[in-house]
């Protein structure tokens, strides 16, 4: 069974474990490769105790029952974090939306199952309930999976060039304006 749930800081481990390993997966070719070995799961993990301590909304995806070796508790498959937008959410003096969805990933067993979708409307209700009425994500242009975010109605809006470890990478903004096309094309979260 997958469940979607606020993060407890006894998650940040874990979280930090799955931004890793996602990171390591999809971004190959995208960011330089000692970037990537360089990721550590107790620097990210200290960093996710820290949003989760703060408030910031942090949900994640658990596994359990048949879903996982038996004799072991849910484990976290995926999370996303999302808040009111992070200053420099400007391209062109416009803003790109009231609240960001910062970070979505999910472990590569688990993704075509609903996880992301489940997640992101996790972000969204958040975002809704906090009083935006707009979102916005930032996705690395040649990553592969910008096509979800398209298919749950996002509209890419504005480029940006960033950096990693010295290597320029374009990003892409998807927003959702009003924030209710992303809760409609996401499903109930459980």
């Amino acid at each position: 069974m997958i469940s979607i749930r606020r993060a407890r800081t006894t998650d940040a481990i874990a979280i930090a474990a799955v931004h890793v390993a996602a990171w390591r997966s999809a971004y190959p070719g995208i960011l330089p490769d000692g970037f990537l070995a360089r990721l550590s799961v107790p620097r990210q993990a200290a960093h996710y105790d820290a949003a989760i301590r703060s408030g910031t909304g942090v949900f994640v995806a658990t596994a359990s029952g048949m879903d996982v070796p038996q004799g072991s508790g849910p484990r976290v498959i995926g999370f996303t974090t999302a808040g009111r937008a992070r200053s420099g959410s400007e391209v062109g003096g416009r803003r790109l939306g009231e609240g960001e969805v910062e970070t979505l990933y999910v472990l590569d067993d688990w993704r075509e199952r609903g996880v992301g979708r489940r997640l992101l409307r996790a972000a969204a209700a958040h975002l809704a309930e906090i009083g935006c009425r707009s979102a916005f994500l930032w996705v690395l242009r040649d990553n592969p999976s910008r096509w979800f975010y398209q298919r749950l109605g996002g509209k890419p809006v504005a480029e940006a060039m960033i950096q990693f470890a010295g290597q320029q990478v374009m990003q892409t903004a998807f927003v959702w304006d009003p924030i209710e096309r992303l809760l409609a094309a996401s499903p109930q979260a459980s």
